[in-house]
């Protein structure tokens, strides 16, 4: 397996990063958000590290997903959390791997079903790059390369360790 490092410094600084982009942007009360599954674990240590005093959010974008005819899922589907308004508020989105974009413009669909938020920031831990889509995260842990044949899961979330596989 390629190094990535520990899985807690990683988060450790991101959530120095996020903060960092927070204070230059001049926000101090966001609220966070984490994309089922992976998402919410990374989340759940940034949202502690980051001291938020909202609850933290999840996402499940099943429905709202592009591609399922093409990757065949049948998808499971959990209730998403949504603890407050996001109205006018300026979000943290956490997602545990960016790489083509799909997800991501699902979960950003998914939220403005919730409401208008003043900002959306993105925080990913891995960005593996291959995107398919013009999104750009604004806090990555690790950028990683792939051979076209792998990929890369999170699995946790106790504890949280990146496999990376070849693909099936």
């Amino acid at each position: 397996m390629k190094e990535l490092g520990n899985i807690t410094d990683i988060i450790t600084e991101m959530a120095a990063m996020l903060s960092a982009e927070l204070a230059a942007a001049g926000i101090n009360d966001a609220a966070m958000v984490g994309i089922h599954t992976g998402g919410v674990w990374v989340a759940e240590h940034l949202h502690r590290q980051l001291a938020i005093n909202e609850p933290l959010g999840s996402l499940d974008i099943s429905f709202y997903r592009d591609d399922f005819t093409r990757i065949g899922m049948n998808p499971v589907v959990k209730p998403s959390q949504m603890p407050f308004s996001i109205d006018d508020r300026h979000i943290i989105l956490v997602d545990d791997v960016l790489h083509t974009g799909r997800t991501i413009r699902a979960a950003l669909n998914e939220l403005f079903d919730y409401g208008r938020p003043a900002s959306i920031m993105l925080a990913t831990l891995i960005d593996r790059g291959g995107r398919e889509l013009p999104i750009e995260a604004n806090v990555v842990g690790r950028v990683i390369e792939l051979n076209p044949d792998e990929h890369i899961k999170l699995t946790g979330p106790e504890p949280l360790e990146l496999e990376i596989q070849a693909s099936t």
